[in-house]
């Protein structure tokens, strides 16, 4: 790295935050604040949706699954879940998009409060809350990384906690100042920088490998897309569950995510939120199979070897930093890092705050707050996530092992646990009209316990389960991740429907807080 490259890296990082806070402007209610009065248009709302789910996660991440698939696996069975994502996103535009965009709402879960009641609004919030500050602290962690690497080969040795310390200070800046429609705009210009990034990198390897590369990926299996042969219970990516699980994971990402749904509110209206959120579907799918593409081409640039053993690397997922870094051109080195870093100031702290604010706090406080309040309120929250994703990501950071699986597997997983619960209880609202808030959570409460047994105890020989709560090995393999969400919703709608027969008829006395919204 030469002093371009970190001139470059250090204006992006600068110039990034005090553009979104030029972007956000002054907000001047709380609406404004935290879903920008819906003023921003259907295609930037695309793209932060797409940077928002992905970001740092697929740049790092991704090319290291292509790169590291053994021939049984196949390199591009990845995109399987991307083709139920697809689907997944098409039933969430016209099942909950509408209830929430035309209903007026500010947080998805303010949904199930009118459906249940505020008890099961909380729930599902701090549910969200919880979730949301694991998963973007291994963001956080991930865009760390490769300013790691830059700063190494400069002979600094900069630990973890004191990168993401730095990366949260500018994260908060303009998430602070420029509230939701800073937030958009960012997440859409880091997307399109490190696409862009992502181009110059195929470029640069494509004049370097050597004649031969695609035939000898080819029988390496490393463009095999979909995967029929593997255990669907156990396998990497086997069709069934991949496809099944990518789109119940992407209908309860993108429909009782707040993270995700903060950014579709934003949108002018229905129409152009179901656009939005559409569009980001096959977005995702081509932006995963470029990044796939790019493991390959990596695969052929080091003949496979091994990253850890062979590079001396701290982990997997610093390959793609590690080729960045030692074998870009200087200027286009720090092009590429700067469109990576990029991805940590896609911020999840206005979701984080909202829901907090308008979710939890004003419900435990009971009395009415003024727009005013809300609006304060809502800033220092931003500041308070910031400060807890900033130690979640140095704590992830320290405890992060060689032998870990792909951080963007992690990510995933950690949702695993809750995503099923919160996207069952939007479907037992909608399905079961006799539900009530007590079914409702006590169907929450055992689906996220049940999933929790499931994802540490249940181990598989062959196809024979056992409970073992021993760490998974080649003979004992856990149920694949893909299979959480849907496991999840099937208990919440099989206990929440069971209990709701209980009832005589409709919904019961005390939870009649407007079962169907505005919509």
């Amino acid at each position: 790295m030469r002093a371009l490259d970190l001139a470059i890296i250090a204006l992006f990082l600068v110039g990034m935050p005090l553009l979104g806070t030029w972007i956000g402007g002054r907000q001047k209610s709380s609406t404004d604040y935290f879903v920008s009065e819906s003023r921003i248009s259907w295609w930037v709302v695309c793209l932060s949706v797409v940077s928002a789910e992905t970001s740092t996660l697929t740049v790092l991440s991704v090319p290291v699954i292509a790169y590291m698939a053994t021939p049984a696996q196949g390199g591009m069975t990845y995109l399987t879940l991307a083709l139920g994502y697809i689907v997944g996103r098409i039933i969430v535009s016209f099942v909950l998009l509408p209830r929430y965009i035309a209903g007026d709402l500010v947080t998805a879960y303010a949904f199930l409060g009118r459906r249940y009641g505020n008890g099961m609004r909380a729930t599902a919030s701090v549910t969200f809350l919880f979730t949301r500050l694991l998963a973007d602290g291994i963001r956080l962690f991930a865009t760390a990384i490769p300013i790691k690497v830059v700063l190494a080969e400069y002979g600094i040795t900069a630990s973890y906690w004191a990168i993401v310390v730095a990366l949260g200070i500018a994260m908060v800046f303009y998430s602070f100042f420029g509230g939701a429609r800073a937030v958009v705009w960012v997440d859409a210009i880091q997307m399109l920088w490190y696409i862009l990034g992502g181009v110059v990198v195929v470029w640069v390897l494509a004049g370097q490998l050597p004649d031969g590369w695609l035939g000898k990926a080819a029988d390496a299996n490393k463009f095999q897309l979909f995967d029929f042969a593997s255990s669907p219970l156990t396998g990497a990516y086997p069709f069934i569950a991949a496809f099944f699980g990518g789109a119940l994971l992407s209908m309860a990402s993108h429909g009782a995510d707040q993270l995700i749904v903060q950014r579709l509110m934003a949108t002018r209206n229905v129409k152009e939120a179901q656009k939005a959120l559409i569009a980001s579907g096959f977005v995702v799918f081509l932006q995963f199979a470029f990044f796939l593409f790019i493991g390959v081409m990596m695969w052929a640039f080091y003949n496979g070897v091994d990253p850890v053993k062979d590079l001396k690397l701290n982990n997997k997922d610093e390959l793609f930093a590690h080729f960045i870094v030692n074998d870009l051109p200087s200027g286009l080195s720090g092009f590429v890092i700067a469109g990576i870093l990029a991805a940590a100031l896609s911020s999840s702290l206005g979701a984080l705050a909202s829901s907090t604010v308008t979710d939890v706090y004003e419900r435990v406080r009971k009395t009415p707050m003024t727009d005013e309040e809300r609006l304060r309120h809502g800033r220092i929250w931003t500041l308070v996530w910031a400060g807890l994703l900033i130690v979640c990501a140095g704590l992830f950071a320290s405890s992060n092992k060689t032998t870990a699986d792909p951080i963007v597997v992690q990510a995933l997983g950690i949702a695993g646990y809750t995503y099923g619960a919160l996207l069952g209880a939007f479907l037992l609202g909608l399905i079961f009209k006799r539900a009530s808030q007590a079914d409702a959570i006590i169907a929450f409460v055992t689906t996220v316990l049940v999933v929790g047994f499931v994802i540490l105890g249940v181990k598989f020989t062959g196809s024979t389960p056992t409970i073992d709560f021993a760490k998974a090995d080649a003979t004992r393999k856990s149920l694949t991740g893909w299979w959480n969400t849907p496991l999840g919703v099937a208990v919440t709608l099989l206990v929440g429907g069971l209990l709701s027969l209980r009832h005589s008829s409709g919904v019961p006395v005390g939870d009649q807080l407007d079962v169907e919204t505005k919509a």
